[in-house]
């Protein structure tokens, strides 16, 4: 695509929106995290968040860039179910709701989400969730950071290396600054802009065009969209649905707030969430299917959504979409920034390099970690143009490792017979089979075959190899104790 001609902003403008979201979301990260203090304060907030706050930053973080962005790319590719399919994420955040419960009780004092799966299930295993956790965090990383670049080369023509790199480079600068308290109170001001934007652009697509020259153009065009039956479309729904909740479960960036929120908080905060969440991917993903009836060019299927958006509302349009999908990228890319790091930090930094290191030698590493962390997430996207990966396929690569943790980490927090062994093999074979069925059948399949093969193995290894685990074993993850 030739971004001077069909871009709708100017890059001046593009440049100054950058800049003003830039100077605030430094300052505003800053000013929350000052009064962040020791190791837990940086890593999570203190231990005291609200409901409030605890709610807004849930939905934000999943409400993601590749919400907003690749929810438009797959109604255009798989119609109905695909916006539909996308939605089902939020049961990912309603199961995870008495998970988040059950995690606090059990580990009142733990920091991330590999403290449970070592002490619950060994060392091995623990070392296998970490390759796991790490490989879906930089997939996210990236497609968040991708979704960036092509957000603003398709709206102001500013190439896609330099927008990617500006927002990375804010996400980075802030939560470097403040920690997990400056990203939740960011999340909620991020969370605001989401929810009225998105109101906004939907009601506008909708009143510019209508249901019924959408109907007929996509009738007329592309009717496969409006198929029900589309096999590769009915498979993506219960994928998509697998993988939504593979990742919330065994992410650090969900584990980190459950050990953040305060007592009882939680459990409501996850499930009101959800609920909100649930309908944001079909408003999204519905101004795609406008794309026919405006006779769109649409040159990647992963920059529909601001092309339409663009072509309906002019400069307006193009700018409100810019806030959106802004907002969204910085709400997940600093908790996932935050999370991972801390992850990093606890498990990697002092679990295997460090494990005698003092909370101010914690503390200090905490900003370097994070700034690696986006170093690395920013070399990555580079190559987007060379690997011509989409988001949505760069993101379901992953999964096939998050779907392979779920039964792991639901059957490790409630049923004291699962052993170690059928947790390990769980991860392995699951991951392994579910990357297979990525190459050999499609991108909307990885995360469903790994989940069975997952939920096969611990079901049968538990059954006939039981254990018997001892609860109050949790209780060793105070103040990050390793063995």
């Amino acid at each position: 695509m030739n971004a001077v001609n069909s871009a709708i902003l100017d890059p001046a403008v593009g440049w100054m929106i950058l800049a003003a979201f830039s100077a605030f979301w430094i300052w505003l990260g800053w000013y929350l995290g000052r009064r962040a203090v020791g190791l837990e304060g940086f890593m999570l907030a203190g231990r005291k968040v609200g409901l409030a706050l605890g709610t807004a930053t849930a939905m934000a973080t999943w409400v993601t860039s590749n919400t907003t962005m690749a929810a438009p790319q797959l109604a255009f590719q798989m119609g109905i179910w695909g916006m539909l399919g996308y939605s089902l994420g939020s049961v990912g955040l309603l199961l995870f709701a008495p998970l988040a419960q059950r995690i606090r009780t059990l580990m009142p004092q733990a920091f991330t989400s590999g403290d449970f799966v070592r002490l619950r299930y060994g060392t091995w295993v623990w070392r296998i969730f970490l390759v796991i956790s790490f490989a879906y965090a930089l997939g996210w990383l990236v497609s968040l950071g991708m979704a960036g670049g092509v957000l603003i080369h398709a709206l102001t023509g500013i190439e896609y290396q330099v927008g990617m790199s500006v927002i990375l480079a804010i996400c980075v600068a802030y939560t470097m600054l403040g920690g997990l308290r400056a990203v939740i109170g960011t999340d909620f001001v991020q969370t605001l802009l989401i929810l009225v934007g998105i109101i906004i652009l939907a009601w506008l697509a909708i009143d510019k065009v209508g249901f019924e020259p959408m109907h007929t153009a996509v009738l007329k065009q592309r009717p496969e969209l409006l198929n029900l039956l589309m096999p590769a479309a009915i498979m993506f729904l219960f994928n998509n649905l697998l993988f939504g909740v593979g990742e919330i479960f065994h992410s650090n960036v969900w584990w980190s707030r459950a050990y953040a929120y305060r007592e009882g908080v939680g459990f409501k905060a996850y499930f009101i969430a959800g609920l909100f969440w649930t309908p944001i991917p079909v408003v999204a993903g519905f101004i795609a299917l406008a794309a026919p009836a405006l006779d769109l060019n649409v040159p990647a299927a992963d920059m529909v959504g601001p092309m339409v958006a663009a072509n309906l509302l002019g400069a307006g349009g193009a700018i409100l979409v810019f806030i959106i999908v802004f907002a969204a990228l910085a709400s997940s890319l600093d908790s996932l920034l935050a999370a991972t790091s801390d992850l990093l930090l606890q498990d990697i930094y002092r679990g295997h390099l460090r494990p005698r290191a003092s909370e101010e030698e914690l503390r200090k590493a905490a900003r370097w970690v994070v700034l690696g962390l986006g170093i690395v997430a920013w070399v990555l996207c580079l190559s987007r143009e060379t690997t011509g990966a989409t988001l949505a396929q760069l993101l379901h690569l992953t999964g096939a490792f998050v779907a392979s943790t779920i039964w792991p980490i639901a059957a490790g927090l409630y049923w004291r017979r699962t052993n170690r062994m059928g947790a390990g093999l769980a991860m392995v074979l699951g991951t392994t089979i579910g990357l297979i069925a990525f190459n050999t059948i499609g991108f909307y399949v990885a995360a469903l075959v790994s989940a069975v093969v997952s939920m096969t193995t611990v079901l049968i290894t538990t059954l006939l190899w039981p254990g018997e685990y001892d609860w109050q074993r949790l209780n060793e993850a105070a103040g990050g104790v390793r063995t």
